[in-house]
């Protein structure tokens, strides 16, 4: 079986070969703490299954201590010249794509193809993380094609990598760190707290009323905490659960479905979603932080009120 610790694997092993150039890199003032913050963050990836839960404890907090303390910095990449970057983009042209094209139709020909395919009655990929493992194995893919269609080598595409996880920074960790925090809200019992107010505000014969708390709860509480992953144990427990599940008997797929589609929206509304909102800004070289989200509000607004709108009628159906 193709495991997705084989995924977390290859994306470990990125990150401790990144780490071990930004070790040597002497234009970064901070080239050991930087290095140590890259380095860890990939054993956590690599080792999570083998490491002592309290051993992994101090890990996360040694990579946020170093991370808090302005320990991760950027240094130097050996970046190609504009005139060499031009000269790249005419001689490829639009091929550039295919690799970028690749991965998503890879990704949903792996789901459909390979996850029901069954060697001697084991799943070939692995079945509670089929779409982690197409994911993983498109990227691979897409990589080994790139390598192809640009001539490069893989010690360039590890520069690359390493070029731009560090562009990103300590920001890096932030979807791991927020997914935990959501599932520590909801063992902490926030979502009975929620649950208890939305049982006095939203009127119990009302289906659009908590199908409206829950969507824009999710988008309030992703904007909180800057991950949809962060606000789903805590909003589906409170209001999804007892009361459009529960009460109302929609259809728990579809609810979790649509409920995180309006947690998205506020993730292009927050700034705490910083991976997604100001890393691209400071790559962008805008004048803003904040450009991005300005950018985005509208377009956020429209779709939480078709994801409010979306659940009420899959409801009334």
């Amino acid at each position: 079986m193709i495991r997705v610790q084989y995924v977390y694997d290859f994306v470990g092993l990125i990150l401790v070969l990144s780490s071990l150039y930004t070790f040597r890199d002497r234009a970064n003032p901070r080239r050991m703490t930087t290095g140590l913050f890259y380095l860890l963050y990939g054993l956590a990836f690599i080792l999570a299954d083998v490491l002592p839960s309290f051993v992994l404890g101090l890990v996360v907090i040694a990579i946020v201590l170093l991370a808090g303390f302005g320990g991760v910095r950027t240094g130097s990449y050996r970046e190609a010249s504009p005139v060499e970057r031009e000269a790249s983009r005419q001689r490829l042209g639009n091929r550039l794509f295919i690799p970028a094209v690749l991965i998503p139709l890879l990704t949903v020909a792996g789901v459909e193809g390979l996850g029901r395919v069954r060697l001697a009655g084991t799943a070939l990929l692995d079945p509670a993380n089929v779409t982690l493992v197409a994911l993983g194995l498109a990227a691979a893919l897409a990589l080994i094609a790139a390598w192809f269609i640009t001539r490069s080598s893989p010690v360039a595409s590890l520069r690359e990598a390493r070029r731009l996880i560090e562009a990103i920074g300590w920001a890096a960790v932030l979807p791991q760190m927020l997914a935990v925090l959501g599932t520590l809200f909801a063992s902490a019992g926030v979502g009975d707290v929620i649950a208890r107010m939305a049982n006095r505000v939203i009127p119990h014969h009302s289906l659009f009323w908590a199908v409206f708390a829950y969507c824009v709860g999710m988008a309030v509480f992703t904007m909180i905490m800057g991950n949809a992953f962060a606000a789903f144990p805590v909003m589906t427990a409170g209001i999804a659960i007892p009361l459009i599940i529960g009460h109302f008997g929609v259809d728990a797929d579809r609810v979790a479905a649509i409920g995180m589609f309006a947690g998205y929206c506020g993730t292009l509304l927050t700034p705490m979603a910083a991976n997604f909102n100001i890393v691209p800004a400071a790559l962008l070289g805008l004048r803003s932080q904040y450009a991005v989200i300005r950018a985005q509000w509208p377009t956020a607004v429209i779709i939480l009120a078709v994801n409010i709108l979306l659940m009420y009628a899959v409801a009334k159906w």
